[in-house]
């Protein structure tokens, strides 16, 4: 029997996961099945207790990330220190191991595009934008600015990581003075698609490219505005085919650090399966 694989999140629809595990296992030859699977947070537990042996990995996207790194029975030191797992591989005793590939699928996305992250403003606070303040933070950020909606929880997520590997973080709502005096060299949004459509951004984000982990539709709202206003803008397909690539080493080998062989072919063959070409089709 094929080992069974799937994205788990709500809504899922959209999601281009299947589309890239399956042309990398393609590329590996392996015998794996992956699917789509629309689970809220309240189904999580239920779904995982029922998988039996043929079941290898899980990917989650929102809303699951927190929920599964409550309920993983182990933690990578990346997991543990962002409370977010966005990565499941099954036990051979029926339990799970939590990863989070976010952050290193994140920072070698921006790493491959040559973007400066010396100083970067993240927008959002929720389990993506932990995962991009500690990207940001690997790639050498020494001043970073966490911006939501509600400026309470984007203090809160800044003072997490504040002073961690001597960068500063600080937090704030969209109108806060200091945003808006601020040049940073790059702009992450976590932001949902929609999100941005109508926010307000000050014109010195506009300066610095902008990588957006949305990717449906795109242009992002949020990226059209960007690109009108003379902004250059990164859709978030890079970062999904860099942590899937984290993703497929730790459901072959368990192992997050250990190359796959053919990894180039791998990559070339997962976005080559993101193209508008291949989407649409």
């Amino acid at each position: 029997m094929p080992e069974q694989l799937a994205v788990l999140g709500s809504p899922i629809g959209h999601s281009l996961s299947p589309r890239i595990h399956r042309a990398a296992y393609t590329v590996l030859g392996l015998d794996w099945r992956y699917s789509a699977v629309r689970c809220g947070e309240a189904g999580l537990g239920a779904f995982l207790a029922g998988r039996g042996p043929e079941w290898r990995g899980l990917s989650l996207t929102m809303p699951l990330k927190e929920e599964a790194f409550r309920l993983a029975t182990s933690l990578d030191p990346i997991a543990r220190e962002s409370g977010v797992v966005n990565t499941l591989r099954h036990r051979d005793d029926g339990g799970w191991d939590g990863f989070n590939t976010d952050v290193a699928g994140l920072a070698h996305a921006i790493d491959a595009a040559n973007l400066d992250a010396a100083r970067t403003v993240v927008l959002g606070t929720g389990a993506t934008a932990v995962s991009a303040v500690l990207a940001a933070r690997q790639l050498g950020a020494r001043e970073l600015h966490v911006v939501g909606r509600r400026p309470e929880a984007a203090i809160a997520l800044a003072q997490r990581f504040d002073g961690s590997s001597d960068m500063h973080c600080a937090g704030m709502g969209l109108s806060d003075p200091e945003l808006r005096e601020w040049q940073p060299t790059l702009t992450i949004s976590t932001l949902p698609g929609p999100a941005g459509t109508s926010l307000d951004l000050p014109d010195t984000l506009h300066a610095a490219p902008l990588f957006d982990v949305a990717y449906d539709p795109w242009p992002s709202p949020l990226a059209r505005r960007h690109e009108r206003a003379g902004g250059r803008s990164l859709p978030g397909t890079d970062m999904l085919v860099e942590q899937a690539i984290v993703q497929i080493r730790i459901f072959s080998g368990g192992d997050p650090s250990i190359p796959l062989a053919e990894e180039s072919a791998v990559r070339a063959a997962m976005r080559a399966a993101t193209a508008p070409s291949s989407v649409g089709g």
